[in-house]
């Protein structure tokens, strides 16, 4: 553990403060700054949602006070959001789909492995499920769908307390002072060891929200080609070229025509530049 009065025991005395505090009630805008102080990078997403209020998303995150001020003194009901992986922490979603099933079996089988115990908080998720957050890593984001588990790290982001959706807030369940890392390949060989036999792991991050987010750009607005363009880019680092046939009837919503929609959707697929994270499709998780 960092010695007390070092950078680093600050830095975790902060975060620790920003999920006290976002338990407490303090406000959204105080707890981004909180969180930015421990070295956790934060953006605003939109009042009562998951999507980005920012142009480039996650890649917006900042610990800059000034900045963090200024977008919450323009929407103070802002939901925050923490981008995920180092110098953010990494987070495992433990997804609640009701009758389609949820993560809670496969998260007490990595309980009970050893696997998840140095988790610093346990949050509620407004949806009933949970993320539990852990030390931040270069690791690639993740998804094991059969389990109901999305592992939120470099490349992704999360929703934070004291967030809310249709009401329901993010809550801090459980925390602890002492926290370590998750170590995703241990956790899918013990979840789908056949993986571990050929079996490719699609290593990405869930964009299943941006049609949402297209949708709600303004009919009046310049950017809504840069939108569309940079949510079809997510989409395609991803991997998830379903997600691109939502993009294109979020973006007729809008008004563009469909020479714009498939011109612009083209140039993402085609773009290199619109990819800064290496694109992890069927690449081996590997110990």
């Amino acid at each position: 553990m960092p010695a007390r009065g070092g950078a680093q025991y600050d830095a975790a005395r902060e975060r620790s403060a920003a999920v006290s505090g976002a338990s407490n009630g303090a406000s959204t805008a105080a707890r981004a700054l909180a969180f930015a102080r421990g070295g956790w990078p934060v953006f605003p997403c939109r009042p009562g949602g998951k999507e980005p209020a920012t142009r480039y998303g996650f890649h917006d995150a900042t610990t800059d006070p000034d900045q963090i001020r200024s977008w919450w003194r323009r929407e103070p009901a802002a939901n925050l959001a923490i981008a995920t992986g180092s110098p953010g922490p990494d987070v495992l979603d433990v997804d609640q789909h009701g009758a389609a099933g949820n993560g809670f079996a496969a998260f007490n089988r990595l309980k009970r492995a050893g696997i998840v115990d140095s988790a610093s908080a346990i949050v509620g998720t407004p949806g009933g499920g949970l993320h539990a957050y852990f030390t931040g890593s270069d690791q690639s984001s993740g998804r094991l769908r059969g389990q109901h588990l999305d592992f939120r790290a470099r490349g992704g982001y999360v929703v934070a307390p004291p967030s809310q959706i249709d009401g329901k807030r993010y809550r801090v369940l459980a925390r602890q002072a002492q926290a370590g890392g998750l170590d995703w390949a241990a956790a899918v060989r013990l979840l789908e060891p056949d993986r571990e036999r050929g079996v490719h792991v699609r290593v990405g991050r869930d964009v299943s929200h941006l049609a949402s987010w297209v949708a709600g750009l303004r009919p009046d607005s310049h950017n809504r080609n840069d939108g569309l363009f940079w949510a079809a880019c997510r989409a395609v680092e991803a991997g998830d070229d379903t997600v691109l046939s939502d993009l294109a009837a979020a973006a007729r919503s809008t008004g563009l025509t469909e020479r714009e929609i498939s011109r612009t959707i083209e140039s993402a697929r085609r773009t290199a530049e619109c990819r800064p994270f290496e694109r992890q499709i069927g690449r081996e998780v590997t110990s």
